[in-house]
């Protein structure tokens, strides 16, 4: 199981139940980031119509930043990238939020109704640095201003796969989850080429199609795509070791 170190325990324990073993190894984590651009921000955020929250993380260290200085402001709308981030919001007391039901990315949530109606609003996107150039360039498109409110920043960790190569070797993997693509991206930097020997032979669950062609571009030969959740991600692994036995 391959995500960010702070993610992996509640997959980790529920892939564990069925009577599957699923240890850990993160390949990113995520600490705070703040600078004058983000402070600034937070400041004015009175000044905005929507606040966007692209993930978890920005949720849990962009709500940090902001209730650190100042209280949320209630008028301020709310649209979250999927459900796991819609119920982080939520988590906190906070809503009504906009979030689509199905697919976790900018696609789905620019795919709303209410998305399509955004000109002249001013939009604050809480992320990550770095990142994917759709969410704002398509609001952009449609006559929003955006910034981008950067609260956290992903590392390289240094975990060790040795255990795992070993695993590998003696046959004991059975499947591989991986959280992201770039989670993805720096699994294969951590295994190497041994690694993606058995990577290839090995069957990799993704979260979405965009992180399945990723996979499959690193040489996997059977990618399934199970969804961004937990819960969808166990029930894709349930699904597919019932259906083989």
């Amino acid at each position: 199981m391959s995500r960010a170190r702070l993610q992996a325990p509640g997959l980790q324990r529920a892939s564990s139940r069925p009577g599957g073993r699923a240890p850990a190894y993160p390949t990113i984590d995520i600490a705070p980031h703040a600078d004058a651009v983000l402070e600034g921000l937070v400041e004015r955020l009175q000044e905005f119509d929507l606040a966007v929250f692209i993930s978890r993380n920005a949720v849990d260290y962009g709500l940090a930043c902001v209730l650190a200085r100042r209280a949320w402001p209630q008028p301020l709308r709310l649209a979250a990238i999927g459900a796991g981030t819609r119920s982080a919001l939520e988590s906190h007391g906070l809503g009504p939020v906009l979030a689509p039901g199905g697919h976790a990315d900018s696609e789905a949530l620019l795919a709303l109704p209410e998305m399509s109606t955004v000109s002249g609003l001013r939009i604050v996107v809480f992320r990550g640095q770095g990142g994917r150039a759709l969410l704002a360039e398509t609001l952009r498109a449609r006559g929003a201003s955006v910034e981008y409110a950067e609260c956290y920043r992903r590392i390289l960790p240094d975990t060790d796969m040795a255990p795992l190569l070993a695993e590998w070797a003696r046959g004991g993997v059975d499947a591989i989850a991986v959280s992201s693509g770039q989670a993805l991206g720096n699994f294969a930097r951590l295994v190497g080429a041994e690694g993606l020997r058995h990577f290839a032979q090995t069957p990799v669950f993704v979260p979405h199609p965009r992180v399945a062609e990723q996979a499959r571009a690193l040489g996997a030969q059977q990618v399934l795509t199970a969804g961004p959740s937990d819960a969808e991600m166990i029930q894709a692994l349930v699904a597919y070791f019932s259906a083989s036995r």
